[in-house]
């Protein structure tokens, strides 16, 4: 079902993270003091209204939101003393982030407790720097807006931007709980196709704590470190093609934990990068998939109120069927 009109990491989920409403905030009114003299105008009011940051004001001063003696000043403006200033405060992108947006999600089942979604590629789950709106949790909250009282508006677990497939969205608290607890039991079946470039063993695990990379923040890597957090994957070859004279293989992957990037970390650090993916892989090789190669196919859990084993499973999106005849690969 394709809803149109009136749709982590684990460990990064904060369960006391409620849906907030900002709130337009009223002017405020200062009348400089003789002791400022000599100071700019930035500086001062960063002093005397320290709940915004320095950043913030200087974007209000520069945008005319704040006034000097009733008129638009700068930055680096002198204060005299004895000036009035009014600040009209603006809201930050990220003061909206859980603003309900009508934004289409394709729902594969829904009951009293569970939203079953196909998440397509491109969609960001959640509001972060970047990416303050046009998320998944901003559909959420359009489509189900009930869901402002579930903390993360339900969701408890996430899929990167350009990977595609199943996520399951709580529309309770109580399922909420339920479901976090069965991911950290690593109950729940999540399994995925990847096309990788290469061709790695007919089948394997991949036992590698992971952490982020210690250079670029971007990216997270098979780490040593004692920040590392237990990742396991279990993947097995199932076919093997060309792109042009590159050996391919599609792989289905099963992850017993559900780190930032697992996968794609995962297969790497076997030498087998996923097709299409510029962050870890080969850019020069980029034109052949504009996106990683990675789509969350099945989904099994036990239900948080039926306490019965259900699962989902959805055919392989038509970029990725495409890809796959590309290579001359038999499809899943």
């Amino acid at each position: 079902m394709i809803l149109t009109d009136s749709e982590l990491d684990l460990d990064e989920i904060d369960q006391d993270t409620q849906i907030k409403v900002a709130e337009e905030a009223e002017p405020i009114e200062l009348i400089l003091p003789d002791s400022i003299c000599g100071d700019r105008l930035d500086k001062v009011l960063s002093k005397l209204v320290p709940q915004y940051s320095r950043g913030r004001i200087q974007q209000w001063i520069e945008e005319g939101h704040v006034l000097v003696d009733g008129k638009p000043s700068k930055i680096k403006t002198t204060m005299l003393g004895d000036e009035r200033i009014t600040i009209i405060p603006q809201a930050a992108a990220e003061d909206n982030a859980y603003t309900a947006e009508d934004i289409p999600l394709n729902i594969i089942y829904e009951d009293d407790a569970i939203i079953v979604l196909n998440k397509p590629a491109g969609l960001v789950v959640h509001p972060a720097a970047g990416n303050w709106s046009g998320t998944l949790l901003n559909g959420l909250l359009f489509h189900r807006p009930l869901l402002a009282a579930v903390p993360r508006a339900g969701i408890v677990h996430r899929l990167d931007k350009d990977t595609s497939g199943l996520m399951v969205v709580a529309k309770t608290l109580t399922a909420q709980t339920e479901l976090v607890r069965q991911l950290q039991a690593r109950t729940v079946k999540r399994e995925y196709a990847a096309m990788v470039w290469g061709t790695p063993n007919a089948s394997g695990t991949v036992d590698a704590a992971m952490a982020r990379h210690s250079r670029d923040r971007l990216k997270m890597s098979v780490s040593h470190s004692v920040l590392a957090k237990p990742a396991i994957t279990h993947f097995q070859r199932i076919s093997t093609g060309m792109l042009e004279r590159f050996p391919v293989s599609l792989v289905g992957c099963q992850l017993e934990t559900g780190r930032t990037h697992q996968i794609r970390v995962h297969m790497l650090s076997l030498g087998f990068p996923l097709v299409g993916d510029t962050l870890y892989g080969k850019q020069h090789l980029a034109r052949f998939f504009p996106r990683q190669a990675l789509q969350a196919r099945k989904l099994g859990l036990i239900h948080p109120v039926s306490n019965l084993p259900v699962e989902w499973s959805i055919p392989l999106e038509a970029d990725f069927m495409d890809l796959l005849e590309r290579a001359g690969m038999a499809q899943l």
